[in-house]
C-alpha cells in the first residue's frame, strides 16, 4: 500500500464508521461500539504509519482535478509535511482515546449511538482539514467540524443550558467563517489557484496584492474557530455538552482547526506587518483576559475551557512572531495534557454523582476516591502551569524564546512590536496559569466542601484512558530536539532567559495561590454547601434538577459566591465577580446585536403583519366585493335585463344632449 493510499484512507475510515453507527445504530446496536471504536482506532494506527512513512523528507504533494469551475479549479489534493502528519497522530490518539472512554462514561446514554457517530465524523473532518493541500476541500472539513460541534455540544438537549451553548457555538463561528470565505476567495484570486503550495509559492513571488486585507479576514474566522477574543465568548459555555466531546474539541479538532490553518498559511500573513500585529494583539489579550476569567470560575470544566482559549493564544502569538514550530509544538503538547484534563475532570464529575455540572466548592476527599484521576491530573496540571520537566514546560517556553527573538529585532521581518507584546503578555498569562491550575488542584482534591456519596469505581476503561494521556503528557518534552527535523528546522530548546523568567512566575503563581488559599481557610467559617448527589447514570435532567435544588452554579454567569474560602476571590479582589462572567461581553454582545435585531425582528413582524398584510387582504378583498356586486345583478330575469338597457339608452341621450348643449354654447 502506497503512502498516499493510507493517507487517503485516515480520514475515510472514521467517516465510514460514522456513516455505519449511523445507519445500524438502532438496528443493531451491538455494533455501536465497535463501529464507534475500531475504524478510529484503524484510523489512529495509521496516522503512525504515515508518519514514519513520510518522516522528515520533502513534503509530499498528490492532487487531481476534483471538478471543473470554468475559472479557478478545485483540486483533490494531498499535502503531507512534518506539521501535517504529526498533528494527524494527535487528532487520532485524542479521538481514539475518546471513543474508548466514551463507552465506559456514556454506557447508559440512550443516544449513545448518534453520539459516537458525529465523534467519528468530527475526526475525520479534522483528519480532512490536515492532510488536505486544498483550501476548498479543507473548507468542507472546517464547516462539517461545525455541525459536528453544533449536534454534539447540544446533546443533552433536554437542558435549557446545552440548547443555548449548541446554538451560541454555531452562530458565532459562523460569524467569523462568513469573512473566512471571502478571504479564501481573495486569496484564490490573486493567486490564481486554491492548492496552498501554490499560495505560498505565489507568495514568495510577491503575487499576493492584498495582504493585510485577505489575512484579516481569514483572521476572523480563525478568531472563531479557535475561540479568540472577541469570538470566544461560545467555548466556556459549550462546557453543557459530554465532557468527553470537550475533550475532543479543545485538544485535538475543532479549536486546533484554526491554529493549523495560520501555521499552514503563515507566509499569507508574514506578507502584512500590520496582520501580525493584529495577531500579536489578539493573542495577547486572549491570554491575559482568559487567565483571569479562569481564575474566578467555579465549575471545573469552564476553568479547563477557559484555560484552552489562553494556550491557544499562546499558539496564535508563536505564530505572530513567525514560529511554525513553536505554535505546533505547543500544539501537540496541549493535546495531551489538555485531553487527560478534561477527560480527568470527566472521572470527577462521574465521583461527584453529576452528569455535567463539577462546581469546585461542592468537592471534598477526592484525592483518595479516585486515585488515577488524582495523580494523572496532577502531572497534567503541572504540565499546564509550564513546570519543568513536563511537556509544557518546552512547548511553552518554545513560545516564549520565540517571542525573545522577535523581541530583540533578531527575527527577520517580524515586528518588534509583535515580539514584545507576545513576550509580555506570554510571561504575565503564566503567573495566571499556574494560579489556576494550583487553584483548582486545591479546590478539587484538597477541598472540604460536603462530600458526595461514594458512586462506586469507575469504568476501567475510564482510568485506563487516562494512563495512556499520561505518558506523552509527562514525557512529551523529550521530544523537543527531534522535532526542529519535522518542522522548520528551528530548535525549539528552551532558552535560559526566558526559562528563568517563566518558571519564576509560574512558581510564584502557584506559591501565592497556596498561601492565599491557607490564609481563606483559616478565616472563613465554612458551612458545608450541600453536595449535588444526582445520580450520574440517570440523565441530565436529573442533574440540573438536582442542581437547582441545592443552588449549584450552572453554566452561565458563575460568581462562585458560593465558597468564602476560595483564594481566586482574595487574589482578584473587586475583579472577581467581573472576571467570573468573561467581563460582561455577553451582555455587551447583547446590547449591542441580540437586542437590536429582535428588536428590528418585531419591526418587521409588525409592518409584515400591519402594513404588507393589510394591503394584501386589500387586494384580495377589493375584486371579491366587485364579483358579488356583479353577482347580484346577474338575476336571470329578462325583464330586469331590458329595463337596466333602457335606462342606460336613457342616461347615454340625456349626456349626448348635455354634451351638444355645451358645445352649442
Amino acid at each position: 500500500m502506497t503512502l498516499t493510499t493510507t493517507a487517503v484512507l485516515v480520514p475515510l475510515l472514521p467517516f465510514l464508521g460514522a456513516v455505519a453507527g449511523l445507519l445500524l445504530g438502532r438496528r443493531a446496536p451491538g455494533f455501536v461500539r465497535p463501529l464507534a471504536v475500531l475504524p478510529t482506532l484503524a484510523a489512529a494506527v495509521l496516522t503512525v504509519v504515515v508518519a514514519v512513512g513520510q518522516g522528515t523528507g520533502p513534503a509530499t504533494d498528490v492532487a487531481t482535478e476534483l471538478t471543473p469551475t470554468g475559472s479557478i479549479p478545485i483540486d483533490l489534493s494531498l499535502h503531507l509535511d512534518g506539521f501535517a502528519v504529526l498533528i494527524a497522530v494527535l487528532v487520532g490518539t485524542v479521538a481514539t482515546c475518546v471513543q474508548l472512554y466514551s463507552t465506559g462514561y456514556l454506557r447508559h446514554d440512550p443516544r449513545y449511538a448518534s453520539y459516537a457517530a458525529l465523534v467519528s465524523l468530527f475526526t475525520s473532518a479534522m483528519l480532512l482539514v490536515v492532510y488536505t493541500g486544498d483550501l476548498m476541500v479543507l473548507l468542507v472539513g472546517w464547516e462539517v467540524m461545525g455541525i459536528c460541534s453544533y449536534f454534539l455540544v447540544g446533546h443533552y438537549w433536554e437542558t435549557e443550558a446545552a440548547r443555548s451553548a449548541s446554538l451560541k457555538a454555531f452562530l458565532v463561528t459562523k460569524l467569523g467563517d462568513v469573512p473566512f470565505l471571502f478571504g479564501i476567495f481573495a486569496l484564490a484570486t490573486d493567486a490564481g489557484t486554491f492548492r496552498i503550495t501554490g499560495i505560498l509559492g505565489s507568495v514568495a513571488d510577491g503575487g499576493l496584492h492584498h495582504p493585510t486585507l485577505v489575512a484579516l479576514l481569514l483572521l476572523a474566522g480563525v478568531a472563531g474557530k479557535s475561540a479568540q477574543f472577541p469570538l470566544h465568548t461560545w467555548l466556556p459555555d459549550a462546557m453543557a455538552g459530554p465532557t468527553p466531546v470537550s475533550a475532543l474539541i479543545h485538544a485535538a479538532t475543532m479549536v486546533a482547526a484554526g491554529v493549523y490553518v495560520v501555521a499552514r498559511l503563515l507566509p499569507v500573513f508574514a506578507a502584512s506587518a500590520a496582520a501580525l500585529v493584529v495577531l500579536a494583539a489578539m493573542a495577547a489579550i486572549t491570554m491575559v483576559g482568559s487567565g483571569l476569567a479562569a481564575l474566578a470560575q467555579d465549575d471545573i470544566k469552564r476553568v479547563l475551557a477557559y484555560s484552552t482559549v489562553g494556550q491557544l493564544g499562546y499558539m496564535l502569538g508563536a505564530l505572530a512572531v513567525g514560529d511554525r514550530g513553536a505554535a505546533v509544538f505547543h500544539l501537540i503538547s496541549h493535546g495531551a495534557f489538555k485531553a487527560l484534563l478534561f477527560l480527568g475532570a470527566g472521572v470527577i464529575i462521574h465521583a461527584a454523582g453529576t452528569n455535567s455540572l463539577a462546581a469546585m466548592s461542592r468537592m471534598s476527599g477526592l484525592a483518595r476516591r479516585i486515585p488515577d484521576a488524582y495523580w494523572t491530573m496532577t502531572v497534567a496540571l503541572l504540565a499546564l502551569a509550564a513546570i519543568p520537566p513536563f511537556a509544557g514546560f518546552f512547548s511553552k517556553e518554545a513560545v516564549l524564546g520565540a517571542a525573545e527573538h522577535a523581541a530583540t529585532g533578531a527575527a527577520h521581518g517580524i515586528p518588534g512590536a509583535a515580539g514584545w507584546t507576545v513576550l509580555v503578555s506570554g510571561l504575565l498569562t503564566a503567573l495566571l496559569t499556574a494560579a489556576y491550575a494550583m487553584r483548582l488542584w486545591l479546590r478539587v482534591f484538597r477541598g472540604k466542601g460536603t462530600e458526595a456519596p461514594d458512586h462506586g469505581r469507575q469504568p476501567v476503561v475510564m482510568n485506563a484512558v487516562l494512563w495512556v494521556l499520561f505518558l506523552p503528557t509527562a514525557a512529551l518534552g523529550l521530544a523537543a530536539p527531534l522535532l526542529p527535523r519535522w518542522f522548520d528546522g528551528r530548535s525549539l530548546a528552551p532558552t535560559l532567559t526566558t526559562s528563568v523568567l517563566g518558571t519564576g512566575v509560574a512558581l510564584a503563581g502557584g506559591l501565592v495561590t497556596y498561601a492565599a488559599w491557607r490564609h481563606t481557610s483559616a478565616l472563613a467559617a465554612r458551612t458545608p454547601i450541600g453536595a449535588v448527589v444526582a445520580d450520574p447514570d440517570a440523565g441530565p435532567e436529573a442533574a440540573e434538577e438536582t442542581a437547582i435544588a441545592t443552588h449549584a452554579p450552572v453554566y452561565g454567569d458563575n460568581a462562585g459566591a458560593a465558597d468564602p474560602a476560595d483564594p481566586g476571590r482574595l487574589l482578584l479582589g473587586p475583579l472577581q465577580p467581573h472576571a467570573a462572567v468573561g467581563f460582561h461581553l455577553d451582555a455587551l454582545y447583547t446590547a449591542l446585536f441580540v437586542r437590536p435585531v429582535r428588536a428590528a425582528a418585531t419591526l418587521v413582524r409588525f409592518l409584515d403583519g400591519a402594513v404588507v398584510d393589510t394591503y394584501v387582504r386589500a387586494a384580495g378583498a377589493a375584486p371579491r366585493l366587485l364579483g358579488a356586486a356583479v353577482r347580484r345583478a346577474q338575476t336571470g330575469n329578462v325583464q330586469t335585463y331590458l329595463g337596466a338597457l333602457l335606462a342606460g339608452s336613457l342616461l347615454l341621450a340625456v349626456a349626448a344632449v348635455l354634451v351638444a348643449t355645451g358645445t352649442g354654447a
